[in-house]
């Protein structure tokens, strides 16, 4: 059964990610190759990906920083539709007066 997952935060876009399991189909992993029975979708709007794993889920999807090229696990930062992965990141990058959190 699909779980649905995602929504809009306030002033935030809203999308919707769907995680489905399906035992019962060997499926290959969009980002590794491997055939595996407990592979799970991700739908993002119109893009669709199968993976194995969660680690195969992010190199797939996360966005990278614009500065740094790492990938966003967590919320990152935004700054003129650019994403960061810090604020430091964002600062070195554009004059958008951003400070860390103590």
């Amino acid at each position: 059964m699909p779980v649905q997952t995602g929504g809009p935060s306030p002033g935030k876009r809203a999308h919707h990610t769907t995680l489905s399991t399906d035992r019962s189909i060997m499926a290959t992993c969009d980002t590794c190759g491997n055939d595996y029975d407990k592979t799970f979708t991700i739908t993002r709007g119109e893009q669709t990906g199968t993976f194995d794993s969660f680690e195969c889920a992010i190199q797939a999807t996360a966005p990278r920083c614009a500065r740094c090229g790492c990938v966003i696990i967590g919320h990152g930062v935004e700054v003129s539709d650019e994403s960061f992965c810090c604020a430091n990141c964002a600062r070195r990058s554009t004059s958008a007066p951003l400070t860390d959190s103590a």
